[in-house]
């Protein structure tokens, strides 16, 4: 059964990133990866059950995928949570073992706007290798012909 680590870049996100954290209930590990925070963002990440890092001045956000655990990379910023159908098709991808050529999967994303509305924005690699993938800036780059996972995103706005 593969493992799935969550990795999160934070900046001063202690007012939206518990959210984020209470839907990876997929997840094996959390993985925060902190850019200077001077609010509360560690303490959530920490109450929260996860790992918290600070970030080393000049090495690449996508770099920091070699600090977890697993080898199954899911991507999501602090102002993202899984919706259900995603946590659903999370737990049922991982009693399927992948093709072990598989690079990574694209995860549709739902933003909600300033008036509580809900707009479909494109689909994104999220889900990926890191033995197969790698990354500079804090997201995946999308991959020709990768599967797509049901369920989606949801990209709140910044509070």
């Amino acid at each position: 059964m593969p493992k799935i680590t969550a990795l999160l870049h934070t900046h001063n996100d202690a007012l939206r990133l518990g959210r984020a954290l209470d839907s990876l209930r997929p997840c094996d590990e959390v993985l925060v990866i902190d850019e200077g925070s001077e609010d509360d963002t560690s303490r959530v990440a920490r109450e929260h059950g996860a790992t918290f890092k600070t970030a080393i001045p000049g090495v690449t956000l996508g770099a920091y995928a070699a600090d977890a655990a697993h080898d199954w990379i899911l991507c999501l910023r602090p102002n993202e949570t899984l919706s259900d159908d995603l946590e659903a098709a999370l737990f049922d991808w991982k009693r399927e073992e992948p093709a072990e050529n598989t690079a990574g999967y694209r995860i549709s994303i739902r933003e909600q706007n300033g008036n509580g509305e809900w707009q479909s924005c494109p689909s994104e690699t999220r889900l990926v290798n890191r033995k197969l993938v790698n990354w500079i800036g804090e997201m995946p780059p999308d991959g020709p012909g990768e599967m797509k996972l049901s369920g989606d995103l949801l990209r709140l706005p910044q509070p």
